[in-house]
């Protein structure tokens, strides 16, 4: 992170970093009452609603999947119709609604199954309406934590007009997401874990109201966003108008495309342009524009400025798919993680044992070190040697091969946990403890921690970076939708691995959970050879005219690349 924090409007009563503490402060707060809930739900459900542990680890894949997924759905409201503070503040209170109702199925009796007697495999399965109010309160602090967080993310960005001030938004931002969490996996997760349920619920419904105070409390300072309708309604138009179009003959003259009802032409038609069918959409033919320069046919034809926005939409798709193939093995890994740590041995000391469900914040915790090394160390180091900071592609690229990596070291360590449980004749124990340390899980969630701390933000900074200027607050939204995604295929792949494999059985200490590991290592490098050509490809648009392609940067690209 950068310390250098400058008013860059000091001028103006509204916007600047005079908005930071208030959409910082809703930040945490929406961030503490997220990890509360989610970083445990599988020892939840496995303990309290005598779920199976690898259905547990699925219905969390399948919640934190609605949980990144509906950031896009409150971007995409946020940009069309009402705004990025009231999309956050009325997420934040579906939230609240969501955790509050969870925190009732801790406390009262009815809405839970009767717990297992020890060291019994018969237990009372929950009734449909003990799932009914579960599932409608994971939904409700989903769909609530989900649209205020990267909504937030875009809040912020907007308050300022230099791109340096918003790349060091971003890392901040990014660290605040970061800590929140890493202090939401370890106190409340322990409170849930050796005090109550109900008292961590509890602690989670408070952090979420202090975080929409805050976000209520700086209302009268935001910049706030522009509404122009939604953006999308002409994106689809650029396409039906290609589309009905397809057979006219482009040309190459400025004048003959349709730029406004200025009719300013500010965007070039060059011939060698990609994806230059597109440029029908704004070919003017007979009837398509009034004599005034409006439009008398809205689906026949559309402004080259749409049609540009479209374009770019196009070029980074395939760099945006990569992002799906390098989180889906985040996700089955962190599931998988947490049925580890149960297995395993987690005392530290005479007194104290790490919560299962705590385990994850070791991610969280080298990611934020490693925020901070990268932006005073690194980022300098590489400017001092190549003379340009690093782009957020090449900060993706790095990624890329540590969370490969971390997956190699995720097999190599469970095939240890396998012989030593094989040693203690422990396959048929399910709730046996293999004697081998937790702690032998922290390096392979130490790299992937360190490779978010490069893809993460470089993601974000690039969407923010090269999206048309009508889909900001969607830009950022877009890693939760990879997020999102990749949760859901997770899910898929588990699925598909139980069916025609026995390496996922419900006891996995009679598993092949190494072997999963082992095909996410195939999947990580495949997708990396595959990014690698996207990112050789692809040239930044929203950068100076001197820019180069992913695999080099100038100093246009200073600002993205501490972002």
């Amino acid at each position: 992170m950068d310390g250098r924090v400058n008013m860059p409007n000091s001028g103006s009563k509204r916007g600047g970093w005079i908005t930071f503490p208030f959409i910082t402060g809703a930040v945490v707060g929406l961030t503490l009452a997220t990890g509360g809930w989610l970083s445990n739900l599988i020892v939840y459900l496995i303990q309290e609603f005598n779920v199976k542990s690898i259905n547990a680890a699925q219905i969390s894949n399948i919640a934190s999947g609605c949980f990144s997924l509906f950031p896009v759905i409150g971007a995409v409201i946020a940009d069309s119709f009402l705004g990025s503070f009231f999309v956050a503040s009325i997420s934040a209170c579906i939230s609240l609604l969501g955790i509050v109702l969870l925190a009732l199925t801790a406390t009262l009796d009815s809405l839970r199954p009767q717990p297992c007697d020890d060291g019994s495999r018969l237990c009372t399965p929950p009734s449909k309406l003990q799932y009914a109010v579960l599932y409608t309160a994971l939904a409700l602090a989903c769909i609530g934590c989900g649209g205020s967080r990267f909504t937030l993310a875009t809040m912020g960005a907007n308050q300022f007009d230099k791109p340096k001030d918003q790349g060091i938004f971003f890392n901040w931002y990014f660290f605040s997401l970061y800590t929140a969490s890493a202090a939401s996996y370890t106190a409340i997760v322990y409170i849930e874990d050796n005090l109550s349920w109900r008292l961590g619920f509890g602690l989670s419904a408070i952090t979420n109201l202090i975080g929409l105070a805050f976000l209520l409390l700086g209302n009268r300072f935001y910049i706030n966003d522009k509404i122009e309708g939604s953006p999308f309604t002409g994106l689809v138009r650029v396409i039906v108008a290609t589309i009905r179009k397809r057979k006219v003959q482009l040309s190459s003259k400025t004048e003959d495309y349709y730029y406004g009802q200025d009719g300013i032409a500010e965007i070039a038609i060059p011939s060698k342009k990609r994806f230059r069918f597109l440029n029908r959409a704004a070919l003017q033919t007979e009837g398509d524009v009034q004599s005034d320069g409006s439009v008398a046919k809205p689906w026949r034809i559309c402004t080259m400025q749409q049609v540009e926005d479209l374009r770019k939409l196009i070029r980074i798709l395939p760099l945006w798919s990569t992002g799906v193939f390098l989180s889906t093995p985040i996700g089955i890994q962190s599931s998988l993680t947490i049925l580890q740590a149960l297995t395993m041995d987690r005392n530290v000391g005479p007194h104290f044992k790490i919560p299962s469900g705590s385990i994850l914040v070791f991610v969280l915790i080298s990611t934020s070190i490693f925020l901070t090394i990268i932006d005073r160390f690194l980022c300098p180091m590489w400017q001092k040697l190549t003379g340009s900071s690093p782009t957020p592609l090449q900060r993706i690229g790095v990624g890329h091969v540590l969370n490969t990596l971390s997956m190699a070291t995720s097999a190599l360590v469970e095939s240890k946990r396998l012989n030593i449980a094989q040693a203690h004749h422990l396959q048929d124990q399910p709730s046996s403890i293999v004697p081998m340390s937790v702690m032998w899980l922290f390096p392979q969630l130490a790299l992937v921690g360190i490779g978010e701390a490069f893809h993460f933000p470089g993601q974000v900074a690039l969407y923010y970076q090269e999206f048309p200027a009508s889909l900001k607050t969607t830009s950022t939204a877009m890693i939760s939708m990879i997020i999102g995604i990749a949760f859901y295929l997770s899910t898929a792949l588990v699925d598909l691995v139980r069916r025609v494999t026995g390496w996922l059985p419900d006891n996995i200490n009679d598993g092949r959970v190494d072997n999963v590991y082992w095909a996410l290592v195939v999947v990580g490098v495949l997708n990396f050879g595959y990014y690698y050509l996207c990112a050789c490809s692809y040239r930044y648009q929203n950068v100076g005219k001197g820019s180069e392609n992913g695999g080099s940067g100038g100093t246009d690209n200073e600002a993205y690349g501490k972002a």
